[in-house]
C-alpha cells in the first residue's frame, strides 16, 4: 500500500514547480516566428525581466539552461589568459569557475567553506594584494543551490570599492533570482546570470545574462566571444531572429510571459516576502526537529539562509533512506545531497534539501513538512517533537502582522 498516488509535489531545488497557468499558455500550436504576436512580445518579456532583476541596463535570452548562461557570461567579459577572483560558498562557484578556467582564464579561488557566506572583509584583503589590478572579474554565487547559503552581494560591492579596485562584479543568482531579494544596479553588480526553472516558473531551457555599460566595454576586447554566445545582437537586435541568433524558443517564451504576469500581479517584494515567510516556517519546523534528534540546518544563522532552498545534515545513511521514503510512500520528491566533502560520507546520503521556490504556498510547505515528519517517525530516526506547530504558529505570526 501506497500514499503516493494523486498529484505529486516536487521539494526540490529547480526544476520548480510549474504553475498551470503556464503550462496552459505553452499549450499550443507552433506559432508564426516571423511576425505577429510572439514577435511583439519579445520586447515586453525583455524589459519585464530587467524589472525582476532590477535593471535599467541590458538582457539577453539565450536557449539553454544555467551552464549556458555561465558561458554566455564569461564569454563576452574575459580574454585568453586574463584573471579572475571566483568567491567560493559551495559546488557551484567550482563549476563556473572550471568553466572559465577550460576556456583559458586564470581563475583563483577564495574558499569560505560550505556552511558559511562570502567574508567581505577578505574579499577586500584579496584584491588589496592585487597591486596591478590584474583581476578583471570577481565572480560569485549569491545562493549556492547545494549549501543554501546566501551572500551579502552588497557587501562584496562595497568591499571591492573600498581598496579601489577597477574589478566587474560578475554574480550567479540561478538558484535565487525573483526568491531572495536582488537590486543589479542599487548593488553595484555588472554582471548577472539567472534561468527560467526556478524562481521564474518555467520549464528549464532559457538562459538569461544581464550586463550593464561597464560589462559591455569589456566585451570590446574579450576574445572569447563567438557568434551565438555575442550578447550585443541580442539586446539590439536589427531584425527577431537575432533575440535568439536563430529559431525563437517558441513556447518557453509563452510560458515566461505567463509567468512574469504572475509576478507582476503579485508584485515583486510581496513575492520575496512570500518566500521569506515560507522559508522561516520550514527552518522552525527543522530547528524543532533538531532539538531531539540528529537533524541539522547546515547553515546555522538564519541571516546566512536562502529563501530559495533549504540544506540539512542528518547523518549517512539517513539523508537517503528519508528521501527514497517520502516518494515512495508520500509522493514527494526531496533533493539530494551535492558534493558537500563529506570524507565520510562521499555519496552525500547524509545529506537532503528542500526546495521552496518559486510556485509554492503555505499548504505546499506544511504538506511536505507533515510527510518528512512522517518519514523521520516511520524510519525511526529521532527528532523533536512540536515541528509542525511550530511551522504553523510562523505561517499565523507572518500573515497576522
Amino acid at each position: 500500500m501506497t500514499l503516493s498516488n494523486g498529484r505529486s509535489c516536487l521539494a526540490i531545488p529547480g526544476p520548480s514547480v510549474m504553475p498551470d497557468r503556464v503550462l496552459r499558455a505553452m499549450h499550443r500550436a507552433a506559432p508564426n516566428i516571423y511576425s505577429g504576436a510572439l514577435v511583439d512580445m519579445v520586447p515586453g518579456i525583455v524589459e519585464d525581466l530587467k524589472l525582476v532583476a532590477r535593471t535599467r541596463h541590458h538582457a539577453a535570452i539565450y536557449i539553454g539552461n544555467g551552464h549556458a548562461a555561465w558561458e554566455a557570461a564569461l564569454s563576452n567579459v574575459f580574454s585568453r589568459g586574463d584573471r579572475a577572483l571566483t568567491l567560493s560558498t559551495g559546488r557551484f562557484a567550482h563549476s563556473w569557475t572550471g568553466m572559465a578556467r577550460r576556456m583559458g582564464v586564470t581563475v583563483d579561488i577564495l574558499e569560505f567553506g560550505k556552511r558559511a557566506p562570502v567574508d567581505p572583509r577578505a574579499v577586500a584583503e584579496a584584491l588589496e594584494a592585487d597591486t596591478a589590478h590584474e583581476i578583471k572579474a570577481v565572480m560569485c554565487v549569491q545562493v549556492d543551490t547545494s549549501t543554501s547559503v546566501i551572500s551579502d552581494i552588497a557587501a562584496i560591492r562595497a568591499a571591492i570599492d573600498s581598496v579601489g579596485h577597477p574589478a566587474l562584479l560578475m554574480v550567479d543568482c540561478i538558484a535565487c533570482l525573483a526568491c531572495d531579494r536582488f537590486e543589479m544596479d542599487g548593488w553595484g553588480v555588472d554582471v548577472m546570470v539567472a534561468a527560467s526553472q526556478k524562481g521564474l516558473m518555467t520549464p528549464p531551457g532559457l538562459a538569461l545574462v544581464f550586463f550593464n555599460e561597464k560589462a559591455d566595454t569589456a566585451r570590446e576586447t574579450a576574445d572569447c566571444v563567438t557568434e551565438y554566445w555575442d550578447w550585443r545582437p541580442r539586446t539590439t537586435p536589427a531584425n527577431f531572429s537575432q533575440y535568439f541568433d536563430g529559431t525563437a524558443p517558441t513556447h518557453h517564451l509563452y510560458g515566461l510571459r505567463e509567468a512574469l504576469d504572475m509576478i507582476k500581479e503579485e508584485g515583486l517584494e510581496a513575492v520575496w516576502e512570500r518566500h521569506r515567510a515560507l522559508a522561516e516556517a520550514i527552518w522552525a519546523a527543522c530547528e524543532t526537529w533538531g532539538q531531539g534528534g540528529p537533524l541539522e540546518m547546515n547553515i546555522s544563522d538564519r541571516a546566512d539562509r536562502s529563501n530559495a532552498v533549504t540544506t540539512l545534515r542528518i547523518g549517512a545513511p539517513r539523508g537517503t533512506q528519508l528521501r527514497e521514503w517520502v516518494e515512495a510512500n508520500a509522493g514527494v520528491t526531496l533533493g539530494i545531497g551535492l558534493e558537500m566533502g563529506d570524507p565520510d560520507d562521499p555519496g552525500n546520503d547524509g545529506y537532503f534539501r528542500i526546495g521552496h521556490m518559486g510556485h509554492v504556498n503555505a499548504h505546499m510547505v506544511l504538506g511536505v513538512l507533515g510527510v518528512i515528519e512522517a518519514g523521520l517517525r516511520a524510519n525511526g530516526i529521532p527528532y523533536g517533537p512540536g515541528a509542525l506547530s511550530a511551522a504553523a504558529e510562523a505561517i499565523a505570526d507572518r500573515v497576522g502582522r
